[in-house]
């Protein structure tokens, strides 16, 4: 799934005056590297076109953005066992990929992560209706569901933690995650005249 979130920060002064400047800035998000880069390759070739239309010049600035993110199964197994005794196994299920991005996208590009999600809220995500609606299962539960988690995984000589990195396969090393990073961003200049 790919989602482009633009936004319009300058659009010009006046109402009835065509802008002799505009500014967008957007976001490009996916499931993978692959498809997101591709994605904002279509992006910026969009830009082109529309500067080359109008006669323009249009000045494209990339900046790295959040990597999508991969929850590591051994670590969601784990979870999963501590959240079910907490709140009954008809209550848990897996979700799969989520179209939002955070950090802990680029944290699963370099090492095992987990990423829960825990009910106890109604609304839309980061929307003004957004709320807590059952502060038990919100707070309490989700810590102890993790704490659990992480007491498991440090049982028997961090047996459980072990075993996750044994079996974790990181997408980067840290090396190629920072040279990825930096060699995505780039200003170019595209005179449409």
């Amino acid at each position: 799934t790919i989602r482009v979130h633009p936004i319009v920060t300058h659009g010009g002064s006046q109402v009835n005056v065509i802008p002799g400047e505009a500014r967008l800035e957007t976001y490009v998000r996916g499931r993978t590297v692959e498809a997101i880069l591709d994605a904002n390759r279509k992006v910026d070739r969009a830009l082109r076109a529309g500067a080359l239309a109008l006669g323009a010049t249009v000045e494209i600035e990339t900046l790295p953005g959040y990597m999508p993110m991969t929850c590591d199964p051994g670590m969601a197994e784990r979870y999963r066992e501590n959240a079910a005794r907490l709140v009954g196994a008809e209550h848990y299920r897996q979700i799969g990929h989520r179209t939002g991005s955070t950090d802990m996208g680029d944290l699963s590009m370099v090492m095992p992560v987990l990423h829960p999600y825990v009910g106890g809220a109604e609304g839309t995500g980061h929307g003004a209706d957004y709320r807590i609606v059952d502060k038990p299962l919100a707070y309490l539960v989700t810590a102890k569901a993790l704490a659990a988690m992480v007491v498991d995984m440090l049982a028997d000589g961090a047996a459980g933690a072990r075993a996750v990195l044994a079996a974790a396969r990181p997408p980067m090393t840290r090396e190629r995650y920072l040279a990825f990073q930096r060699g995505i961003a780039r200003r170019e200049v595209y005179a449409g005249a």
